[in-house]
């Protein structure tokens, strides 16, 4: 097994930090590696903001739940869908490029672009030594987000990246099955295998809670996130997504 299998396979989310600020080196080389990641037609249709600010920071903590590693943290990366260059780049070569930007298809790639990028990003500064956790908190409030990042229309911001020493490790969450994840050739559809595999995962993840908070926890997987599905949250994107010229068609 080579350095960047164990690199993958050993990430965790990690949340306690040093507090450290990033050096101009560790974010160019961080950025420099998101951008090395695949790109459908090479459109390229993401922008990162990296929040140097101490009080943007805390600002963007409390719209996401005011989590803690959202406002100490060496550097905090947001990654958004980007699609306003390319309707600069339609106006420059003269071409009505509309259309196409604002098609679900278009939409779904600048998703895609971002969270391609963003996982490079991540396991660039993982394989450094550093610590990341992902942020979608910030999409509880995407108006004060714009207003607070100055995204022009076609821009959606997606998601943080919080990057720093970590002070402590956390445990690794055992993820679903091999066979429960990977089909071969076609979806596999037997409801008796499908269902034997959720609850044995469910025993893995209760074992882990459970041993994790010394009994005060132990909660199965498909208990959590039911009872996640079932709280409805953030119901108002497809009206902020519309409203600043994505996916209308």
């Amino acid at each position: 097994m080579n350095k960047v299998i164990e690199t993958i396979l050993n990430h965790r989310s990690l949340r306690q930090f040093e507090d450290k600020p990033l050096t101009d080196e560790q974010i160019k080389t961080i950025v420099s590696c998101a951008q090395a990641a695949s790109t459908s037609s090479f459109i390229q249709a993401y922008t990162i903001i990296g929040i140097k600010d101490i009080e943007k920071k805390r600002k963007l903590s409390e719209i996401a739940g005011n989590q803690e590693h959202a406002a100490k943290n060496g550097h905090l990366l947001i990654f958004c869908a980007d699609l306003y260059r390319h309707t600069i780049i339609g106006e420059q070569e003269q071409k009505d490029v509309t259309v196409s930007v604002e098609s679900t298809e278009k939409f779904m790639v600048a998703m895609i672009d971002a969270a391609l990028a963003a996982q490079n990003a991540a396991l660039a500064a993982e394989s450094m030594g550093l610590g990341i956790c992902y942020i979608g908190g910030i999409r509880n409030n995407l108006e004060e987000v714009k207003k607070l990042l100055k995204t022009p229309e076609r821009v959606i911001p997606l998601f943080g990246i919080a990057v720093d020493y970590p002070t402590y490790i956390t445990g690794q969450k055992q993820r679903l099955p091999f066979e429960h994840v990977y089909h071969v050739d076609e979806y596999q559809q037997d409801a008796e295998t499908y269902l034997r595999q959720l609850k044995d995962y469910d025993e893995v993840i209760s074992s882990y809670y459970n041993e994790r908070t010394g009994g005060k926890r132990k909660d199965r997987w498909t208990e959590q996130i039911a009872a996640m599905l079932e709280r409805q949250s953030r119901m108002d994107m497809k009206g902020f997504v519309q409203k600043n010229k994505l996916d209308l068609q």
